[in-house]
């Protein structure tokens, strides 16, 4: 078990996962059945197994995933169908929900291990400064490390996000130079570190309504990335490794993988 700090007393946290309906490679994937119950619903309750997270709700645009959440006893608001992202989801949700921290969940991670949750809000415990904190893991297969599916992250000395790219990094350990990388070449990733963002994020409040607000930035409309927006507005993005991954769903093929995951309990 990974040692993790207890958080203030005065900070409250609330969870939003958001869930669109209309995906465009999985329609109605939240609704989806894994192991007999929503897909929603595993995310709802990993999310909620966190002691420090005080209150979860699901930011939604389709009545039938507010309907699906209330049947197993979760919290959904339902919201703007117009909006271009998850994070500006939440954004109209939080507007009117009161908390110090947002940790925003993905509604198709339903492997997501609880303790990566914890792992990505303490630093809010030791930096009253921080803004917004997300989560690596380390590459071990060279399909992973080549997808554009899987997001790549840099991070400095102390911790903090120089880069995201979908595009694999001819960085290694120390930010030094190595070869390019790509399909069929020999990578000794036990040698070369790299890692995969995770994409769960943990804001302050204000700064999620204010991040909302900005403008996609060039390098974030390239890479199809929002993180990108932070960077390019010079906020600093706490990034820490944990040594759980996740199996996110994508595609039908994605929830049987995630079906054979849950049954074995190893991600």
């Amino acid at each position: 078990m990974i040692p993790v700090n207890p958080p203030p007393a005065a900070l409250r946290i609330v969870a939003g996962i958001p869930a669109r309906y209309g995906s465009s490679r999985f329609p109605g994937k939240p609704l989806a059945l894994l192991a007999g119950r929503p897909l929603i619903e595993h995310v709802y309750r990993r999310v909620a197994s966190v002691a420090e997270i005080s209150e979860v709700v699901v930011a939604t645009d389709d009545a039938r995933i507010v309907a699906a959440v209330e049947a197993f006893g979760g919290q959904a608001r339902l919201t703007s169908s117009a909006h271009r992202s998850g994070t500006d989801r939440l954004a109209e949700v939080f507007a009117t929900v009161e908390c110090d921290v947002v940790v925003n969940v993905q509604g198709d991670e339903p492997l997501l291990h609880p303790q990566a949750i914890r792992q990505a809000l303490e630093p809010f415990w030791l930096d009253a400064r921080l803004q917004v904190s997300t989560l690596k893991t380390r590459i071990r297969e060279l399909g992973t490390l080549v997808s554009p599916h899987a997001v790549k992250v840099v991070t400095d000395g102390e911790g903090y996000a120089v880069n995201f790219s979908r595009r694999p990094f001819g960085l290694g350990p120390q930010d030094k130079p190595d070869p390019p990388v790509g399909p069929g070449m020999a990578v000794d990733l036990e040698r070369v570190v790299y890692f995969k963002h995770l994409g769960l994020y943990a804001y302050r409040r204000a700064f999620l309504l204010e991040f909302a607000k900005w403008p996609p930035s060039p390098r974030e409309e390239a890479e199809k990335l929002e993180q990108l927006r932070m960077l390019d507005h010079g906020v600093r993005v706490r990034v820490v490794e944990t040594p759980h991954d996740s199996i996110g769903v994508d595609t039908p093929e994605d929830l049987a993988r995630a079906e054979a995951a849950l049954a074995s309990e190893r991600l």
